[in-house]
């Protein structure tokens, strides 16, 4: 028996949870990754409402759906971000109030300290999600950036991670960062720095998706080998460059789905990541047999219930426990 697959239902979000319950199981999903927007779970009802999360919990358990984790990305990336017209369009109303990038950063900590005591509430130990990042736009290094200046971007992170974090704690749940291109942890360096930022604590790790490594040039399964403690939840996601002598990894300000970018998210196993490598690394590295692979389906140039069904298979297939003995274990003396 290899890991539960489950589906992420962010992408999915302008379906209700029931009508994407069925889908997924029909699809052959085990279970489901629960994202904090539309309605499939709201942190403000779970906590306003004690029936709440029991409903969930019903719907779910009709369909023979599990749950492991539920994701909060959106909020997460207005704690540590420079707060502009961008973010109205992905916040709840109540943490957006009226875009004064101050309160806004503010509502967001209050908010994620409330997603760990909704996770708490509905019985799921991980909470996956961004931090965003107050430095992202220095990246190019141009005007030449002062150290003092990169340095203050980690610290603002840990200040304002730090009580959010031990609300985790309190909870007995963990943050898992979706280690991603405009947050403080986007590669394997920037995730050793952003550790240490935050004095290591247990209940801040990663969600590992290769997806958003692959076309930076790094090697997803480095990552698992650099952390093997800190993978808390992994994504299901594929990726490819299609680099022609005209096109780069910038991505020339090109929509996704645009056929003139560098690079494009796939269909798991339609891309470039080395997926057979990566259950061996996440094997070696421990991760749990009974922790979810999470497919994140983000492939604009496939219809999406093909593309799911067709994930589901694929992480099925992918997917196989580590050996309990040597193969030549019937030569020793």
């Amino acid at each position: 028996m290899g890991r539960p697959v489950t589906l992420f239902t962010g992408q999915w979000a302008d379906l209700s949870l029931e009508e994407l319950a069925k889908k997924a199981k029909g699809f052959g999903y085990d279970g489901l990754e629960l994202a904090c927007w539309g309605d499939h779970f709201e942190v403000d009802k779970a906590l306003s409402d004690d029936t709440y999360c029991a409903k969930k919990r019903d719907l779910l358990e009709r369909h023979d759906l599990k749950l492991f984790s539920i994701s909060n990305h959106l909020v997460g990336q207005a704690v540590c971000d420079n707060i502009d017209e961008r973010h109205k369009s992905i916040l709840p109303e109540y943490v957006w109030g009226d875009g004064d990038p101050a309160g806004v950063n503010e509502r967001a900590i209050e908010e994620m300290k409330n997603t760990a005591r909704a996770a708490q509430k509905l019985g799921v130990g991980v909470v996956n999600g961004f931090t965003g990042s107050s430095i992202w736009h220095l990246l190019y290094d141009f005007p030449p950036t002062p150290k003092s200046m990169i340095d203050g971007g980690f610290q603002q992170f840990a200040d304002r991670w730090h009580p959010i974090l031990d609300v985790f704690q309190e909870c007995g749940v963990r943050f898992a960062l979706e280690v991603h291109p405009t947050e403080i942890a986007f590669d394997i360096y920037s995730a050793e720095r952003a550790l240490a930022a935050i004095d290591r604590r247990e209940e801040f790790g990663f969600n590992f998706d290769p997806s958003h490594l692959i076309w930076q040039g790094v090697d997803p399964v480095e990552f698992i080998r650099a952390f093997p403690d800190r993978i808390y939840h992994v994504h299901m996601k594929d990726a490819a460059t299609t680099l022609n002598g005209r096109s780069g990894i910038l991505a020339s300000h090109l929509s996704f789905g645009d056929p003139r970018r560098g690079w494009d998210f796939r269909s798991v196993g339609r891309g470039g990541v080395r997926f057979e490598e990566i259950i061996r690394a996440l094997n070696a590295a421990g991760y749990p047999a009974d922790m979810p692979l999470s497919v994140e389906w983000e492939d604009s140039g496939m219809n999406r219930d093909q593309g799911a069904a067709e994930a589901a298979d694929f992480c099925h297939n992918i997917d196989f426990e580590p050996s309990n003995v040597a193969f030549d274990a019937a030569f020793a003396e």
